[in-house]
């Protein structure tokens, strides 16, 4: 499907508008923003003939078909903060070198986006596949992931008999660790202020210390928290240079300087969904308190509670405080399912048509594990397809986020086929 200047005009409105979670007000739990980008989404659909609802205002969703049955597409439209290092706008979609800028535009607005320009195209030719198709949009994915919370456990909901989230990568994927996201902290330190990262799963780009008056700041590169290699740690880079001794400090030296990552952790062997990984995402030092965020992707077959106390036993050498700040337990389905292999000939009908193929594309026909975490996870029977081509640099929490407008006209087609094939089952 083509992008129209009346599809490029509703991608530059949602792009445009900040949802970053924020406080909660009335009528707007995540963030006035959060809300008001559902709002503008769901107005559109409705002007065009969809089906749309709102839970309480945390999560909405757009239809469109008849059928006993429903195919889920799950998405979000909050964002992660813009960071360090743009080149353009975060919040204004930019069109350069045939491809769409903005925060968002892979992760999830974008996505969101050409699920429901697949939508318009079943509309506009008037298919009835035999299902309900219903886009269901969160709004604190980002976050907490409450508002799919509130989906699934509102009585008014319908629960997808089958169906995807397009918020990871193709082809289909039929793993994601286990995620948790952890908080050191002990007192303060009088003469040092250091303060780096905007959240937990993004690799922080910046790092920034006055040391006794002194002022100094430590570039790094902004990344994916599940894919901190992707990245350059700033945190690290300030905490390898400052002549600064804390427990605080001195545990992050040891464990992630160091590279202790098993002392730390306990866990010391990797499974179908891969090995485990962390990001110092975030921290905080002053005269009040010091401390730290940590970002964790764990093997699916890892014991939760042995991790626990690994991270417990190794804080307390450091004599930290340690609490878990949230936690989404791993997934894992059959890849030889029906569901699967129906988005997979999706997949495998159209890859040739994206950009910047590699020469051999043999290692992409089959379903993969990811170390990332998606509303599969949240919603019972929908397993993670899409946006991102797998030979493609990911873009997901990084600056100058992008995609090519073939891949978004391509990504389109992979949506509007993969309905086809699920109403199939």
């Amino acid at each position: 499907m083509k992008l129209t200047e009346d599809k490029l005009s509703f991608i530059k409105k949602i792009i445009g508008i900040k949802s970053v979670g924020g406080d909660p007000e009335p009528g707007a739990p995540f963030g006035r923003e959060s809300r008001e980008v559902l709002e503008v989404f769901l107005n559109d659909a409705k002007e065009k003939g969809f089906t749309t609802n709102v839970f309480n205002d945390k999560v909405g969703y757009v239809e469109y078909g008849n059928g006993d049955k429903t195919i889920g597409i799950i998405c979000h439209l909050d964002v992660v903060p813009a960071g360090e290092g743009w080149e353009t706008d975060p919040f204004e979609l930019t069109i350069k070198d045939d491809a769409l800028y903005g925060r968002g535009i892979i992760d999830d607005k974008g996505p969101a986006i050409a699920s429901y320009f697949a939508m318009q195209k079943l509309m506009e030719e008037n298919i009835n596949l035999g299902y309900k198709v219903r886009l269901i949009l969160g709004t604190d994915e980002e976050r907490t992931c409450d508002c799919m919370a509130e989906y699934v456990s509102n009585p008014d909901t319908v629960i997808p008999d089958i169906g995807f989230t397009p918020d990871a990568e193709f082809p289909a994927i039929f793993a994601e660790k286990g995620i948790m996201q952890v908080i050191f902290k002990t007192a303060g330190i009088d003469g040092v202020e250091i303060t780096g990262g905007n959240a937990p799963n993004m690799v922080p780009a910046a790092c920034h210390t006055t040391i006794n008056g002194t002022k100094q700041d430590f570039t790094g590169k902004s990344a994916h928290g599940s894919k901190p290699d992707l990245g350059i740690n700033a945190i690290h880079k300030c905490i390898e240079t400052i002549d600064v001794k804390s427990d605080l400090i001195d545990f992050i030296r040891y464990f992630f300087l160091g590279k202790e990552i098993i002392e730390l952790t306990g866990c010391d062997f990797s499974d179908a969904s891969g090995a485990l990984t962390t990001n110092l995402g975030m921290i905080n030092i002053n005269k009040d308190e010091q401390s730290c965020s940590v970002d964790i992707r764990y093997p699916a077959s890892y014991e939760y509670n042995k991790l626990v106390n690994s991270l417990m036993n190794a804080a307390a050498k450091f004599n930290l405080e340690f609490k878990v700040g949230h936690h989404i337990n791993p997934l894992m389905f059959d890849k030889n399912s029906a569901h699967i292999k129906a988005i997979m000939n999706s997949w495998n009908k159209n890859i040739t048509r994206f950009s910047n193929l590699p020469d051999d594309l043999t290692p992409y026909h089959e379903a993969i594990a990811i170390g990332g975490g998606t509303y599969a996870r949240h919603v019972p029977n929908i397993v993670a397809f899409g946006p991102q081509t797998p030979w493609s640099e990911d873009q997901c929490h990084q600056a100058n986020e992008h995609i090519t407008i073939n891949d978004f006209e391509v990504t389109i087609d992979v949506i509007y086929d993969a309905l086809h094939e699920l109403s199939k089952n």
